[in-house]
């Protein structure tokens, strides 16, 4: 029991210490935008980020493609001379963002349990007058040694109820061509207003098929797509605990 007590203990410095570095590192970017707001992330290479991971799928076998030198007509061109789909890495195309979904979810749980038992001994083998004089007080009734009862009464209710809608056109990257000629795509927004910076994240993989003639893609066109769009700066902070009540909430087992 001892050891397990300080096995709990060491985890709780642990977690505790790793917070505070990581609480540390927060208080002191925040200090240093106080009076500026969130500072802009710098243009950079996205495959050159620490985040960066390539995408591999399933791939087919390739295919040899099959040229004719004297065809004005490019196979999967949608313009008689040119076509300006994004189809090498490094090229740009805009993605159509428009996201509207909701859910409704109620739970209700009930559960009642109700035990009891009674325990009497009238017969040991001839022997229950002696075992009973000897061993137990006068005062012991053999008929009602043991009695127990429990009542066990559950109740519980949850319900959801969310509502979202994302209506967003910007522009992605290619930052990858797939064995099967799929292509990668990142698209990264930020936008700072009144010293809160809203940031917008967008990974996944289309086919150029799916890639209009004039260099567009729909949301429910994007296989594998990771949308992610929050915030940071005043407005987020006031609306998040500190991350001691996150702590505390995380390894508190009451």
């Amino acid at each position: 029991m001892t050891s397990k007590i300080t096995r709990l203990t060491t985890r709780i410095a642990m977690i505790s210490a790793i917070s505070a570095a990581a609480s540390g590192c927060n208080t002191l970017t925040r200090l240093s935008e106080v009076g500026d707001g969130p500072a802009l992330t710098k243009i950079t290479n996205p495959t050159a980020m620490a985040s960066y991971r390539p995408i591999s799928m399933p791939m087919p076998k390739a295919e040899i493609a099959f040229e004719n030198p004297n065809s004005l007509w490019r196979s999967g061109a949608r313009a008689f001379f040119k076509d300006n789909r994004a189809k090498v890495v490094g090229d740009i195309l805009t993605v159509k963002l428009n996201l509207s979904d909701s859910a409704v979810l109620a739970n209700k749980t009930e559960r009642d349990r109700d035990d009891s038992e009674d325990t009497n001994v009238t017969s040991l083998l001839g022997y229950e007058t002696t075992a009973f004089n000897t061993f137990l007080p006068d005062s012991v009734d053999p008929t009602s040694l043991l009695s127990f009862d429990s009542v066990h009464s559950t109740t519980g209710d949850g319900g959801i109820n969310r509502s979202e809608t994302i209506s967003l056109t910007f522009a992605a990257v290619v930052t990858q061509i797939l064995p099967n000629g799929h292509l990668a795509i990142l698209g990264r927004q930020e936008i700072r207003v009144n010293k809160e910076l809203r940031e917008l994240l967008v990974r996944g993989v289309v086919r150029p098929e799916d890639i209009e003639s004039d260099n567009t893609v729909t949301h429910e066109k994007i296989a594998e797509m990771r949308v992610a769009y929050g915030g940071r700066g005043t407005l987020s902070d006031l609306q998040q605990p500190r991350w001691g009540t996150q702590l505390w909430d995380i390894i508190f087992p009451f």
